[in-house]
């Protein structure tokens, strides 16, 4: 179904795949489809009638049966068909523009919903440069056909249909003649699509390589300029810089043959049906007004020609943006697939390692089992594996080896297939304040909460600072709005994660920015809202061990310690030693914060 598009890069669909994508999208809105294939072929028979009644013009003078109210007639007729073919092309255009926006309304719909549906490894892996230019640039590519290029292609298709038939229908040999072109035309456009989807294939990952450089080195600026790495990322993006350029000559190139040679091609038939058809007048074999009828049939070629042309470029590009578009939904465990619902809220760990590169597990035989309704700690030195732990438990990734279950079934297959809901939420430090109001940014976790509901999940984390706003949950935040410094932005993830109301909570320095005892009053006033809700937190103050029913310690991937907190410093075990370190009695544990 499809082939990866590179090391950790996303899938591509294959030309199948892309085909009944295609399908769908029409079969989705047949019937207005259906009026615009009507309206279009209405447009080219009435395009047919021009050069045909002046053909007959031309007949009536050969012959000396013309008269003034005769060709006036006619030439009435070749206006009045002139006017329909203009209207009805107007209004076939029209349709197949409406068309074209609806079904891009569905496929920018289906890319969120897909994206969104990604496992976050999967999102780590590719890098959000590839994910963005797929859901950016891809999809504005894909855009412009939709929009432009499908309803000018499709309505000049027809008219090459109805004119080749009807200079089939006016001589045979003069319909041959109009066929001169095309073993030229086909023949190069053969050549040109061979090459072309896996060239704009090739230039559209070019492209996501810029933007993954760009987008991380921007991200990680003043780590770059920490260690010195400028010149190394200058260097990457260069060649990256120079793979996309490299790429983009390989797609100019093809359109270098295939224009040239096509303008020549499609001029071809007009010159042939002149002098095939003067020798056929000169021979009496047909007359003039059919030479000049078809004649015209041949110039009326041209414009349609040019413009299928003039859009085989973008639809190759669109093509290959399709493929990598449609490539979003073809990761392993999507949306729809077939996973069990959990027997219950029971998270367990079973014999679970996990490496981040081959051969180095960061986990190492985890064996973990949280009851619903538990208060768990997570603690350790800093890199002993508690934060991978905690994504593993969440589902934002899956073990090398062994099981991560919810209630019997893998927490990262439920993740994957969209299953998970909000049974398991993890909150990390990162947060992200939109674009909108408060209330818009609350509302998106509880989309039918009132505002006293809103206003209680605010006081829930300590955010007592909405009434400081001058339009309280109307104020608008964000860019363009009031600023929300980093310990409020966290209190307002915080709030939504209340409002979201998940069974089990997984806190990873989720109020590390806040003050200790505002930290501590939101951890505990989150876990004590429902009192069969799980909450394991991942805890850098030891006050959160404390507090906690039981404490896990992790030292070098492996669970070495389990217990409630008073048991474990009794046992003076390498927690009691992170507890006296922490009140300041004894060697300070490793400092950090990345596991």
């Amino acid at each position: 179904m499809s082939r990866p598009a590179g090391p950790g890069r996303l899938p591509v669909a294959d030309r199948a795949t892309v085909r009944r994508a295609a399908l769908e999208l029409v079969r989705a809105d047949w019937r207005s489809m259906a009026v615009v294939v009507l309206l279009a072929s209405l447009a080219a028979a009435a395009g047919l009638a021009g050069p045909w009644l002046l053909g007959r013009i031309v007949t009536l003078v050969e012959t000396g049966h013309a008269t003034a109210s005769a060709i006036d007639r006619l030439a009435l007729g070749v206006l009045v068909c002139a006017v329909a073919q203009l209207v009805l092309t107007r209004f076939a255009l029209d349709r197949s523009h409406r068309f074209g926006e609806r079904a891009l309304a569905r496929l920018r719909e289906e890319v969120v919903d897909r994206a969104l549906a990604l496992p976050a490894h999967v999102v780590e892996q590719a890098g959000t440069g590839d994910l963005t230019t797929r859901s950016t640039t891809d999809v504005g590519t894909v855009a412009t056909t939709l929009r432009t290029a499908v309803p000018e292609v499709f309505v000049a298709s027809t008219q090459l249909l109805f004119l080749f038939a009807a200079v089939f229908a006016l001589h045979p040999g003069l319909g041959l003649a109009a066929l001169a072109g095309m073993p030229l035309v086909l023949l190069v456009a053969r050549w040109y699509l061979a090459r072309a989807r896996t060239a704009y294939l090739a230039e559209g990952e070019a492209a996501s390589e810029v933007a993954e450089i760009i987008a991380a080195t921007a991200e990680g600026a003043r780590t770059v300029e920490v260690f010195g790495l400028g010149g190394r990322r200058v260097r990457d993006a260069d060649r990256a810089v120079g793979r996309a350029y490299d790429a983009a000559r390989r797609t100019l190139f093809l359109r270098n043959v295939l224009y040239p040679v096509t303008e020549f091609a499609h001029a071809l038939p007009l010159a042939v049906i002149l002098l095939v058809g003067g020798h056929a007048y000169l021979d009496g074999s047909v007359g003039l007004g059919v030479v000049v009828a078809g004649s015209l049939y041949a110039w009326q070629l041209v414009e349609p020609i040019d413009r299928v042309l003039m859009w085989t470029e973008q639809l190759q590009r669109s093509g290959a943006a399709f493929a990598r578009v449609k490539g979003v939904g073809l990761v392993a465990g999507g949306p729809g697939s077939d996973v069990p619902a959990p027997a219950d809220d029971r998270l367990e760990a079973r014999a679970v390692h996990y490496a981040y590169a081959d051969g180095h597990d960061v986990l190492k035989d985890v064996h973990l089992t949280v009851r619903p309704g538990e208060r768990l700690a997570l603690v350790g030195p800093s890199g002993a594996g508690k934060t991978t732990l905690g994504k593993l438990l969440s589902g934002a990734d899956a073990p090398r080896a062994g099981d991560v279950e919810l209630g019997g079934v893998p927490v990262a297959d439920l993740a994957a297939a969209g299953e998970l809901g909000n049974r398991v939420v993890l909150v990390t430090q990162e947060h992200h304040v939109f674009i909108g109001t408060l209330r818009d940014n609350l509302t998106m976790a509880a989309p039918d909460a009132d505002d006293r509901r809103l206003l209680d999940a605010l006081a829930l984390v300590g955010a007592d600072w909405v009434e400081e706003l001058p339009d309280g949950l109307g104020t608008r935040v964000g860019s363009g709005g009031t600023e929300l410094d980093p310990a409020r932005a966290q209190q307002l993830s915080l709030a939504r994660v209340a409002l979201a109301d998940p069974h089990t909570l997984i806190l990873d320095e989720a109020t590390s920015l806040l003050d200790p005892a505002t930290a501590r009053h939101a951890e505990r006033a989150m876990a004590a809202v429902r009192a069969d809700r799980t909450v394991i937190a991942i805890a850098h103050r030891l006050q959160t061990a404390h507090d906690a029913d039981r404490v896990a310690v992790v030292v070098d991937g492996r669970i070495v310690e389990l217990g409630g907190h008073e048991e474990l410093v009794a046992a003076d075990g390498p927690y009691a030693a992170l507890w006296r370190s922490w009140h300041g009695h004894g060697p300070t544990p490793r400092e950090g914060t990345t596991d």
